[in-house]
């Protein structure tokens, strides 16, 4: 517990109270989604809080759907909408506004928010072990001090307690300094904002006035200087019900730099009791796939000997395979033999002399259930086959998975290329019994499962760094129009590159809804990057996020071995003239920008980016003689310039 120079600052503080036995607690708990709804993880989260409080007042900014105000009025006694402005700071703010007088009929006051998941450990203890402490006012978590301050690069970031959860017993929120605290709060139009003129400030605002502070789980104790973001296990085995979302949301080179292991945090939280699935489906919904795979560690390295498949519950499964090389029917039949159980299977190809060499194939083996062999039109391939050859069967509701596979020969890469990357898709996917019933146990275990792929090609492709391509621009238009608000990754798109997965069929909804027309696709000509087929090839991910599904990719032992050497070794080389941990590295690079094709034009543009950004289009116009030209063209084009003037004066 500490405690400020109140005095000093002509300051009388009433002395702090304990939380007395039968007292009154109000829970102001702030909200924000951008589609209006309410995740599942909030009312568990407020249902936790509803034994300790006498009241609880939630507070939405921005809007509200009608079925994110029911999901609330249980868990609740008040529910306030306000613009979403200032964030959750100026929120808690309308909050006391809102209470007013009627301030004075708590005991104590807890500002929270929706920036947690919990309880993972129980809220009880720690209400009783605080509520004993004579204190003004408590928090969670704390943040340590730090010189220079990492916001700003300069001076100091105050020691203080984390906003997300803060509570005040009423010998400070009935005072004068209280009241002219809220009353004079500067507007905080960015999340900077909020943290530099409230969070890091709050705390050593009211201890420099005397009023007296203690924290639940001391940052100082484990060495960290945000132990919230940067040793969630620790905190869970110490008691703490929280957990941020924010460690599953970071930059992923940051966690890297500091050995955070969100897969170790989540089954930490699995093991205390929480329910997993409550926090990785609005992680789905809220932060970039790729960023999420990385974070939350969504990628699985399966054996080839089955150990968790159970029989009794069994998905009913479907097969759709494309299939344009009717020599490969045999391979990929034994592909989807793999499968546990039964399953039927819906094939599509471009003819009907291809349909009946395939039909042929399958009537000589034998088959686990329903065959419909389908001619569709080829524009498209496979995924308007999936699309549009196949939409019955996957809104039919007749399946709980849908294997989507294709004949994959890529002769146009040489044949090591395209060798590989069917082996990627193939053996990542379906490589043999006990594999492929371990893919499909991680189905039976986590109902918020989507998709499962495998990881992103990068031998023999140079997708690592371009992954999106030219198809970026008409995935937004796209997804804007399918309704995807899911955020998008940066560099890459978490995609099943190569197009063969199996999902939910229900995950695939925002994509199989709409009715596409094979005239969308255009001919073999628009089967390029940029063309409506690749754009589709990298959207199944973020689909099924819009509903709240997460994706995990997959691999084989075999193959990890080989990928991750070849990985290693050439993000070793990568890195090799860049000084730093790898984030320092990246960000370097990342503001340096794009090398192009290393002329010292390039090189220059590169220096002017890192030293002095902000001059770079100056600098480099007034050197390139083209705009130099064209500038003073249309200077001499333009009647009323001075340029144009003049030499009207020297024709006369």
């Amino acid at each position: 517990m500490t405690s400020g120079a109140g005095a000093g600052l002509g300051v009388r503080v009433a002395a702090p109270g304990v939380f007395p036995v039968g007292g009154r607690r109000l829970v102001v708990y702030v909200v924000f989604d951008r589609r209006g709804d309410v995740d599942d993880y909030i009312p568990l989260a407020l249902s936790g809080l509803r034994e300790h409080a006498a009241r609880v007042l939630v507070v939405v900014n921005g809007k509200l759907t009608d079925q994110g105000r029911a999901a609330l009025e249980p868990v609740s006694d008040e529910i306030l909408v306000r613009d979403n402005e200032g964030f959750d700071i100026w929120a808690h703010k309308a909050a006391l506004d809102h209470v007013g007088a009627g301030l004075a009929e708590f005991d104590e006051v807890l500002l929270t928010n929706d920036t947690w998941f919990g309880p993972v450990r129980p809220y009880g203890p720690v209400f009783e072990r605080m509520g004993e402490r004579a204190v003004h006012f408590w928090g969670m978590t704390d943040h340590a001090r730090e010189e220079p301050n990492p916001f700003t690069g300069k001076g100091v970031l105050p020691y203080h307690l984390q906003s997300f959860w803060i509570a005040v017993r009423r010998e400070m929120f009935l005072s004068e300094e209280w009241a002219s605290y809220w009353r004079d709060l500067p507007a905080m139009p960015s999340y900077f904002d909020a943290v530099l003129k409230h969070e890091a400030t709050f705390t050593e605002h009211f201890t420099d006035r005397g009023y007296t502070v203690d924290v639940a789980f001391p940052t100082a104790e484990r060495g960290f200087t945000n132990a919230s973001l940067l040793a969630p296990e620790e905190l869970i085995d110490a008691g703490c019900p929280l957990l941020r979302c924010r460690p599953f949301a970071e930059w992923p080179p940051f966690l890297d730099r500091h050995s955070l292991i969100g897969r170790w945090t989540l089954a930490k939280a699995a093991r205390a009791g929480y329910p997993v699935e409550v926090a990785l489906r609005h992680l789905a919904r809220n932060v970039p796939p790729r960023d999420l795979n990385a974070d939350a560690g969504l990628f699985d390295v399966l054996p080839h000997v089955d150990g968790s498949y159970d029989p009794d519950r069994p998905l009913r499964t479907v097969v759709t395979a494309h299939i344009f090389y009717e020599d490969m029917t045999d391979e990929m039949l034994d592909l989807a033999d793999t499968l546990p159980g039964p399953y039927d299977l819906v094939v599509t190809t471009p003819t009907a002399e291809k349909a009946e060499a395939i039909g042929s194939i399958i009537a000589d083996r034998p088959t686990r259930g329903e065959v419909d062999v389908r001619v569709v039109v080829n524009d498209g391939r496979d995924q308007s086959a999936f699309l549009i050859g196949c939409r019955d069967v996957l809104l039919g509701g007749r399946y709980d998975l849908v294997v989507k596979l294709h004949s994959k020969k890529t002769p146009q890469d040489g044949f090591n290329v395209g060798r590989h990357f069917k082996s990627q898709q193939f053996e990542n996917l379906l490589a043999s019994p006990g594999y492929t019933a371990n893919v499909l146990a991680l189905f039976q275990r986590e109902p918020g499962l989507g998709l499962v792929y495998p990881p992103m090609i990068h031998i023999g492709y140079p997708t690592m760094g371009r992954g999106w391509w030219s198809n970026k621009p008409g995935f937004e238009k796209l997804a804007a129009e399918l309704g995807i608000r899911v955020p998008l990754d940066d560099i890459s798109p978490l995609a099943p590159y190569g197009s063969m997965y199996i999902a939910r069929p229900e995950a695939l909804r925002p994509l199989v809804e709409r009715e596409w027309r094979y005239d969308e696709f255009g001919g073999a000509e628009a089967y390029r990057d940029g063309g409506l087929a690749h754009i589709l090839e990298r959207m199944p991910s973020y689909a099924a996020a819009e509903l709240g599904y997460h994706t995990r990719t997959v691999a084989t032992a075999e193959y990890t071995s080989i990928s991750h050497t070849a990985f290693e070794f050439n993000f070793d080389e990568l890195s090799a003239t860049t000084p730093g941990y790898s984030y320092e590295q990246i960000r370097f690079i990342r503001r340096a920008g794009y090398v192009g094709q290393g002329r010292a034009r390039d090189f220059l543009r590169m220096y002017l980016r890192l030293n002095h950004p902000g001059a770079e289009g100056r600098i480099l116009g007034a050197l390139e003689p083209d705009r130099f030209l064209g500038r003073w063209a249309r200077r001499l084009r333009h009647p009323g310039s001075t340029v144009a003037g003049a030499l009207r004066r020297w024709r006369r």
